[in-house]
């Protein structure tokens, strides 16, 4: 596995060299585009839009348009806008991770030391794991700033991309209810069905079988066989005065587990 950026972690005044790696994977099904008449594979093309021709990837560059004029910017004009923060990740403050509305949440990636950052690498998990914390942190990958936490997992320290604020649309836009339009009765209800339904999380438990489900019939398609349309689901608009009901009905069904 490659890295996808390096650097350090910047804890106080210690430096500890890490690399960065991807932590996660889609489970998508790989679709390629195709040509409807003879499935032909469809190909991207970087087109100069004044001669037509094709570009190579090494002959792109990055550039910003001030007045009427481009400025073409290179590796080095990247890193002095903030040298540091290309080549750090800066721990600024550390917080219950509990404080951190998931909304913020983002990319999951593993940070792994370098030989000469091994002994403070398992300081700073420890210390994160005794303590319950995460750092929160900012740093420049790909010629873009990203806030971050850093969370200790077992034998790892984990750096986990977060939005910024601005980041985030408000909610204030969003046709949404009152808290009065809940009833007692009803809202007592419908936490002895949460608590009815609470368990261990384990993520273990939990699987990807829409991509299953597919695989199946792209496989059945190569076999020439015929597969059987799903049933249609209707989404049904139910009326409030049904909602008792509905969670009574609920309480009394064993509903099976995620598995």
């Amino acid at each position: 596995m490659r890295p996808l950026w390096t650097g350090a972690i910047g804890f106080g005044l210690v430096n500890i060299p890490v690399k960065l790696f991807s932590a996660s994977e889609s489970s998508n099904v790989d679709l390629d585009m195709l040509d409807k008449k003879d499935h032909a594979n469809i190909k991207y093309m970087r087109i100069n839009e004044k001669t037509g021709k094709e570009v190579k990837w090494e002959n792109i560059v990055k550039g910003h348009m001030v007045g009427n004029k481009y400025v073409v910017l290179d590796e080095k004009d990247f890193e002095k806008a903030n040298a540091v923060k290309t080549k750090l990740v800066e721990i600024n403050d550390f917080v219950d991770a509990g404080e951190i509305n998931s909304v913020y949440y983002e990319t999951p990636y593993y940070l792994v030391p370098e030989k000469s950052g091994v002994r403070p690498y398992a300081l700073l998990r420890e210390a994160l794991l005794k303590t319950n914390k995460v750092g929160i942190a900012s740093f420049v990958m790909r010629n873009k700033e990203h806030l971050a936490i850093l969370r200790a997992q077992d034998d790892v320290i984990i750096l986990n991309q977060l939005r910024f604020a601005e980041e985030i649309r408000p909610t204030k836009e969003l046709s949404l209810p009152a808290k009065s339009t809940v009833k007692p009765a009803e809202l007592k209800m419908a936490v002895t069905l949460i608590n009815q339904l609470t368990g261990k999380f384990k993520i273990e438990k939990y699987k990807d079988t829409y991509s299953a489900a597919l695989m199946k019939v792209i496989n059945a398609k190569a076999k020439g066989k015929q597969t059987t349309s799903a049933p249609h689901l209707k989404v049904v608009h139910s009326k409030t005065k049904d909602l008792m009901e509905q969670l009574k009905a609920s309480l009394g069904t064993k509903r099976k587990r995620a598995s």
